[in-house]
């Protein structure tokens, strides 16, 4: 309501500050959500998605993200100040009040809600209330959880399983095994960002991977990736899918590769650009996905 009572440079300057509380300036955190949403959308359509259902989900992706990152921030308001990274985020600064960050994470659900009305199924409408809860619940688990990232994983691969809902009207077991290693993966490049906060998270007494793996850190995040590659290759298999899906999984494999050298030493700013990085990785699994139906179409016709 502050925000309405303001014009010009004033407007514009509240515009920008709600914008970098919902993180629209740094999209690696939609682009982590977004792919394997893509997995799910063209795996359930044997590559060829209604391309309604796609532009939905990738609104709806924008929507819970940006409202993800508020109600993380509200949940950490008190915490951020004290991390050196956080400290200047607009909650954390004292840039935006309580009030205004409950009101527009209301208004980003509200929207996200009425993005999927069009596709009339109670099935996918469930499955949003379940979305919603996770996105709200999460940043309250780092207070209780050893490995936090888990829960994070479902909540950024639970697109999968509403995706398969809205083309099929039903979640297959491959939905839920591609949800298991989104689980893996986001254990991996969460921990690898949390390995960037370790100090200050010990001093606040919040609960991340990267602290409970201690000094196995590295080890456990290359075998995450291991889990969730080896995962994603046995939907593949199941689904008879060929070699130019395996062949995206093996950019995947040697980006994880890539990533060892990055977090070995377990220096922060290296361990940042590992996890910043891992939007190639989702990226190449997602290709290798659409460019195998592609291929397999083209001969087939």
């Amino acid at each position: 309501m502050t925000a309405m009572r303001f014009s010009g440079p004033a407007l514009r300057e509240r515009i920008t500050l709600y914008e970098r509380l919902m993180r629209l300036d740094k999209p690696i955190g939609i682009l982590l959500l977004l792919w394997p949403t893509l997995w799910g959308l063209w795996l359930s359509a044997q590559g060829r998605p209604d391309w309604r259902v796609v532009w939905i989900f990738v609104l709806g992706t924008v929507l819970m993200r940006s409202a993800g990152c508020v109600i993380n921030d509200l949940a950490d308001r008190n915490f951020d100040p004290h991390v050196a990274r956080t400290s200047q985020r607009p909650l954390a600064a004292g840039q935006v009040s309580v009030r205004e960050a409950l009101l527009l994470f209301a208004g980003l659900v509200a929207c996200a809600f009425l993005v999927v009305l069009p596709l009339r199924s109670g099935l996918l409408l469930g499955l949003c209330l379940a979305a919603l809860f996770l996105a709200a619940s999460y940043p309250f688990t780092k207070r209780f959880l050893a490995i936090p990232q888990a829960y994070l994983g479902v909540a950024f691969g639970f697109g999968i399983p509403m995706a398969y809902a809205a083309q099929l009207g039903s979640i297959p077991a491959e939905a839920w095994w591609l949800l298991l290693a989104n689980v893996f993966w986001a254990i991996a490049y969460d921990t690898e960002y949390a390995m960037v906060d370790r100090a200050d998270d010990l001093k606040i007494g919040i609960r991340t991977s990267a602290i409970t793996f201690g000094r196995a850190d590295v080890a456990a995040v290359m075998a995450c990736y291991a889990l969730a590659l080896a995962l994603i290759g046995a939907v593949g298999y199941r689904l008879a899918l060929g070699g130019v899906f395996y062949a995206g999984l093996a950019v995947a494999a040697a980006i994880a590769a890539y990533h060892y050298t990055l977090i070995r030493e377990r220096d922060p700013p290296r361990c940042f650009k590992a996890f910043l990085h891992n939007n190639w990785l989702g990226a190449s699994v997602y290709a290798g996905i659409a460019a195998d139906f592609l291929f397999s179409r083209g001969l087939s016709g």
